[in-house]
């Protein structure tokens, strides 16, 4: 037991947890002398690696000098944050990663609340030391501040500093750049020295799963840490269920981590991070118990969804043309097999074929819509609306703490914006010409906020938020689109004489020869009311040669929109139809006399 240390690395998105980790692997020995190490990552999906995000908190363990090491790998973003919650009841000790030069952000603020509410040992890894504009002495500051802010004890506040650059692979005890050494020694040292031995008590076997994985072959799997006792394979258990109910069942099977691996074990001891099959429905909370000793832990605590969607089966008259997977019993056996894995995610059948899908926020349903594309489906889904809830008889909504960086000119609009959103300024502080702007908003006024902010900082604006609480709901129409769209009337191709002559009617989203039907959106109005356009008339041509010679049709560029922008975009009349090929922006409705017919 002395010979382990437990720890999870948290961090504000994009402060280089997963970068760090992948290096203390590669430098620990862990791997063989020969083993080609140079693609392995803890970000294994394709998702992640493209988006450099951490999605799903990821369990490793590293030899080091006679200690086992277990690590988990959490993910930095809002939307995640529950994972990281539950990954404290697991672990002695956190590696808090901070950026040099960006210093504590709002995700920073709310790992570490967790930790510290959990009463974990705290490391502060000063990463990215390398950059030109590294701050290493003014981050700890912020960084103590902000421990003392979040009531930090005496023994948290002592804690022990170390400097990186987890990209170079380098570290030291100093933030002097220059006494930085092509080593993680410093990091792994402090875990070993700092962190303390898993906290475990005598007696029968405790296990509670803090996140779910899942398989074709064994169904459920459960991660979590063995509170004490010892388990083996093929042993009879009881599970003590989330309503107080008993469930035995055999262990199946049993892994544990080393490196990037999931190796098969046949026992593990209190102190261990295991995972276990055998119960198709194991649920994070529940408590794995030997049969005769049920002693339920207390009961894990799973972030209620506040964003939510409708998915349904395409209808749009391109249904099949693109995608494999498209009928309703498809996507219904899609939709609940990701629940499996995802305790945040709640999917209920709607009316016809369509189902409500529920998630942390907008980037937790985009990847699960990214995903489905990926594997060949087509749907349609509406756009995200904040789940209301009654408290005392009051109606509710999320509310969410948003931090801006900015550049000073871009301030008086970025505060105009969100002054129509319903937001509330906290703070503002300015240094070197950028201004740092602090805000309570409602969750609804920042769906479709960050295409606008993007637009009105020109790309240098930094946006970051995170989820604060229900309060009494702000205004009626926060949120919605102001302006009008281009709906096509006809079906056909797009043509360069029909789209240049709309051109002065608003901004266009679709280029020439583009397959349109009734219904879809091809472009942005310049009025806040819809206008049906014709994008598939050609030019008259007769045999008469006229005075002048045609000129050629020179159209702006369209513009385009990835899933999140257009999720964004599309207001609560539309949809976003989504297929391996495309994304379409449409009408609910897709006839004219129907749309009317709606709005009266």
């Amino acid at each position: 037991m002395e010979k382990i240390r437990n720890i999870a690395i948290i961090a504000h998105v994009d402060h280089g947890k997963t970068t760090l980790v992948d290096k203390m692997l590669q430098m620990s020995g862990t791997f063989r002398d020969n083993e080609d190490i140079s693609d392995k990552s803890m970000d294994s999906n394709a998702i992640e690696k493209e988006r450099g995000i951490t999605i799903l908190a990821k369990p490793t363990a590293i030899n080091y000098e006679g200690y086992r090491i277990n690590i988990l790998d959490t993910p930095g973003h809002a939307d995640f944050g529950g994972e990281v919650e539950r990954i404290m009841n697991m672990v002695d000790g956190v590696l808090l990663v901070v950026d040099a030069y960006e210093g504590t952000m709002p995700q920073t603020r709310f790992v570490l609340k967790k930790a510290l509410e959990a009463g974990v040992t705290p490391i502060v890894v000063v990463n990215k030391i390398d950059k030109p504009t590294a701050r290493p002495e003014q981050v700890v500051d912020e960084v103590l501040d902000l421990f003392i802010e979040l009531g930090a004890d005496e023994d948290q506040l002592e804690f022990p500093v170390v400097y990186a650059s987890a990209i170079n692979g380098t570290s030291s005890m100093s933030p002097d750049v220059s006494t930085q050494e092509e080593t993680m020694k410093p990091i792994l040292d402090l875990i070993i020295s700092h962190i303390p031995a898993p906290r475990v008590t005598e007696g029968t076997l405790q296990f509670q799963p803090a996140l779910l994985d899942y398989n074709d072959y064994v169904g459920r799997i459960g991660l979590g840490l063995v509170k004490r006792g010892s388990v083996k394979v093929n042993q009879m258990v009881s599970c003590v269920r989330l309503d107080g109910s008993i469930k035995q069942f055999r262990i199946q099977k049993m892994f544990g981590y080393i490196g990037l691996k999931r190796i098969e074990i046949n026992e593990a001891h209190a102190g261990d991070f295991i995972a276990i099959a055998g119960l198709p429905d194991i649920s994070v909370g529940e408590t794995v118990c030997e049969v005769g000793h049920e002693e339920a832990l207390p009961i894990l605590r799973i972030d209620e969804p506040t964003l939510q969607m409708t998915f349904g089966t395409n209808t749009s008259p391109f249904v099949g043309r693109e995608g494999k997977l498209l009928t309703a019993s498809k996507i219904q056996e899609r939709l609940f097999k990701e629940t499996e894995r995802d305790v945040s995610l709640k999917v209920e059948r709607g009316e016809g074929e369509n189902w409500t899908v529920s998630g942390r926020g907008e980037l937790h349903l985009s990847i699960l819509i990214e995903n489905m594309r990926r594997e060949g489906f087509e749907l349609q889904v509406s756009k995200p609306e904040v789940i209301i809830k009654e408290i005392d008889g009051v109606k509710c909504e999320p509310f969410e703490e948003l931090q801006i960086d900015l550049p000073d000119e871009y301030v008086g609009a970025v505060i105009e914006a969100l002054g129509n959103r319903e937001a509330v300024m906290e703070n503002m502080s300015n240094q070197d010409g950028q201004t740092r702007i602090h805000y309570t908003i409602p969750s609804r006024g920042l769906i479709g906020f960050s295409t606008d902010f993007m637009t009105i900082t020109k790309g240098y604006g930094m946006l970051n938020h995170t989820y604060k609480e229900y309060r009494p709901m702000a205004g009626e129409t926060v949120g919605e689109r102001k302006l009008g769209v281009l709906v096509s009337m006809e079906n056909g191709k797009s043509t360069a004489y029909a789209l240049g002559q709309l051109e002065d009617r608003g901004v266009m989203f679709i280029e020439p020869g583009v397959d349109v039907y009734e219904g879809m959106i091809v472009g942005e109005h310049t009025h806040e009311n819809d206008l049906v356009v014709n994008v598939v008339k050609g030019k008259n041509l007769t045999n008469t040669r006229s005075a002048g010679k045609d000129h050629t049709v020179v159209l702006k560029r369209p513009r385009l929109f990835s899933l999140e922008t257009a999720l964004d975009y599309i207001n609560s009349d539309e949809l976003l139809e989504v297929t391996p090929v495309a994304f379409r922006l449409r009408k609910k409705y897709l006839k004219e006399q129907d749309r009317k017919k709606f709005r009266k």
